[in-house]
């Protein structure tokens, strides 16, 4: 692999049984396997080199991961890796989908919606307590479809970006194709946030989104390739399991992310790319021809 150390690959999450045999060789039991698995999906090798530098936390989007956990992960990672973290629901959902793990919360409205306070006192604490500040790549704030006008979308979030510590680094996920844009733009640059590049059922291709938001808003940037567009996500779940080999390629997805890569990388800006296998079928492939590409451009 010849392409910049700028550049981090890495899966949406690790704890994929069908990657046995492929990235997991060793013999894990059934209680063991997601909790140990962590280390050797560090050590997979491409080309003598370790192929996945970050990962995504996808767990922490249903709870935010205590002190212990990530003292676990501290025990399990080397020393050059980040992971990015999702952020907790309940400080990402405006309303609460009518969905039975909700419970007595499904259908209502959410008080925790964007709430500074919250997300530094049970978020960001624990990272602090165990020093994981090294390994953190930035935290992904993923925003689900909603019908909050845009300009009091964008106020909020330039209220709360505007409460949070400034040593840890943001990514912003929204679902909302008609954010993009300059208002949007401008709250994230002005914190200093990247804006997630995330190819997904209904939003536009990620050259599309590069084109309206007109350039990159952080000193680093995001990508997240979780479904192909047009495709629904159960449909394309479907399509994948069991996410054992690639079951359709996504040639624009590809292309687009390895240009705006290479535009990242001439302008000096770090770039974590999370490969989710529900994208082609399985993640570690795509993520090797991703390599493969950027190293012969």
């Amino acid at each position: 692999m010849t392409f910049s150390p700028l550049v981090r690959f890495g899966t949406s999450t690790w704890t994929y049984e069908g990657w046995q045999g492929q990235i997991y060789k060793k013999p894990y039991s059934k209680t063991a396997f997601a909790r140990e698995c962590l280390v050797e999906y560090c050590q997979y090798l491409s080309n003598g080199e370790p192929l996945f530098r970050t990962v995504g936390n996808d767990s922490s989007f249903y709870r935010p991961p205590t002190a212990g956990q990530l003292r676990r992960y501290l025990q399990q990672i080397p020393e050059d890796f980040e992971m990015c973290s999702k952020v907790w629901e309940d400080i990402t959902i405006p309303t609460f989908a009518k969905h039975a793990r909700y419970g007595l919360k499904a259908g209502q409205s959410n008080p925790r919606f964007l709430d500074a306070a919250l997300f530094n006192e049970l978020v960001l604490t624990p990272y602090r307590e165990v020093q994981f500040k090294p390994h953190a790549g930035p935290f992904l704030f993923e925003f689900q479809q909603h019908s909050i006008p845009s300009q009091e979308f964008c106020n909020r979030l330039d209220a709360f970006f505007g409460q949070l510590p400034t040593d840890f680094r943001y990514a912003v996920e929204i679902r909302n194709a008609s954010l993009l844009g300059a208002e949007y733009r401008k709250v994230l640059e002005n914190h200093r946030v990247a804006h997630v590049y995330n190819h997904w059922s209904w939003m536009p291709p990620l050259a599309e989104q590069h084109r309206r938001m007109e350039r990159f808003t952080a000193p680093f940037t995001v990508f997240r390739l979780l479904t192909p567009l047009n495709m629904a996500y159960e449909t394309a779940k479907k399509r994948a399991a069991p996410y054992n080999k690639i079951v359709g390629e996504l040639p624009e997805m590809r292309k687009d992310t390895v240009r705006l890569l290479q535009q990242a990388v001439m302008e000096n800006r770090k770039a974590y790319v999370l490969v989710n296998n529900r994208s082609e079928g399985n993640a570690p492939l795509t993520i090797h021809a991703l390599t493969a590409a950027l190293g012969a451009v």
